[in-house]
């Protein structure tokens, strides 16, 4: 085997007259590569997997979801990866050869799923893409025919999106008599998403340096606790001064075990569950309504309601994005903060990435609407806190 080292580290090697090379992966160390590499070897020597101009795509897409994703990512998005590729692409391409695919066969599939959302059709384009461009790599074909395919039409918008100012000003307010309070304005200030907040525990909050590590989610089938949905899903996230305060107050006497969860169930003093993260964003959302004038008899919201039906706990995640492009964060640290697999190449500098997450922060907190600040006892309290 060869080795070629530089910004793109990689390997080459020959068998059967044919060469073959294998590029190191983001974050993949020297040892994994070359074990990869000789895995890989194995895998053609063995006749694991022919990969020729007669490679079927269904045996080379499942292949590839194996080699590439299955380490990757966190179980919620390899499962989804396997339902799209099922259920989605195999049973209109599965079964021709990858050379044989033409893009009218990717347009296909994609018109078939119009009058779904964007965002669901976006990620089978995605993947399509993702396993052409390997093949490109096993040199199966030159081209991909993937590559320009357009969204239907009639593609919906989904329900994501950022509140309105009119929304954010009746949030806050609730927020601050609200039990879920702080979990809101955790998720506007920080743009995790609920799932993280769920798995969130004292031992990942770090009050000296002001900052979050997010390294673990809630898996929404399952409830278990396990890693992001990918490896930029890991992430450290500033804590704002216009949150510092409230976090500070709920984590307070609270965090006598690192390993306790910030964010409990008010009955039981468990985790949340999916279940009762619904039901808590449920309470709050009827007090949102309540607090924006709608009616009550006897406990029971009287319509029209004016909280919009599409406002979800994850908007206050697009929202938190959409202040930070208004904050003017430079989109290289907009996807770090926002752990998106899709970083950009300023990215892979750790030389730049404390100057991008000092900025960000700075940038965010001069942006920041006037809100809550400490008052004398809790500024002392702080700073005692931190000294020690």
């Amino acid at each position: 085997m060869k080795m070629s080292q530089g910004k793109n580290e990689r390997i080459t090697f020959k068998l059967n007259g044919k060469q073959y090379e294998v590029e190191a992966r983001k974050n993949e160390t020297h040892d994994e590569l070359v074990a990869r590499a000789a895995l890989k070897r194995k895998e053609i020597e063995d006749g694991a997997m022919t990969v020729n101009q007669g490679t079927q795509f269904g045996a080379y897409a499942k292949k590839y979801l194996e080699t590439y994703k299955r380490n990757d990512v966190g179980e919620a998005m390899y499962a989804l990866y396997e339902s799209n590729l099922r259920n989605h692409i195999l049973p209109y391409i599965g079964h021709l050869k990858i050379k044989d695919i033409k893009p009218i066969n990717c347009k296909e599939i994609i018109n078939a799923r119009a009058g779904h959302s964007k965002s669901h059709i976006s990620k089978i384009v995605q993947l399509l893409n993702q396993v052409f461009e390997a093949a490109m790599d096993d040199d199966i074909i030159i081209k991909n025919p993937a590559r320009n395919l357009q969204l239907p039409a009639k593609a919906k918008d989904g329900t994501g999106r950022a509140i309105t100012d009119h929304e954010r000003e009746y949030s806050l307010k609730v927020a601050e008599t609200h039990k879920a309070g702080v979990w809101v304005k955790t998720m506007l200030y920080t743009g995790m998403r609920p799932g993280e907040t769920a798995a969130l525990q004292f031992r990942h909050i770090d009050f000296k340096a002001r900052t979050i590590t997010v390294e673990q989610a809630r898996e929404s089938k399952t409830d278990n606790i396990a890693g992001p949905k990918s490896m930029a899903g890991k992430r450290v996230l500033p804590i704002r001064e216009i949150l510092l305060p409230d976090l500070f107050s709920h984590c307070e006497g609270k965090n006598g075990d690192p390993w306790g969860y910030v964010f409990t169930q008010e009955t039981t003093g468990n985790r949340h569950t999916k279940t009762s993260m619904y039901h808590l964003w449920c309470s709050f959302k009827r007090e949102l309504n309540i607090a924006m004038g709608c009616r009550v008899y006897r406990s029971q919201l009287i319509p029209p309601f004016p909280v919009a039906e599409d406002l979800i706990a994850y908007c206050f995640r697009h929202t938190f994005a959409s202040d930070m492009a208004a904050a003017g964060v430079p989109v290289a640290a907009m996807k770090m903060l926002m752990g998106h697999e899709d970083v950009s190449t300023t990215m892979r500098y750790t030389h730049k990435t404390d100057e991008l997450f000092e900025n960000a922060r700075g940038l965010l907190d001069k942006f920041s609407r006037p809100g809550k600040q400490m008052g004398k006892n809790e500024e002392g309290k702080f700073n005692m806190f931190i000294q020690n």
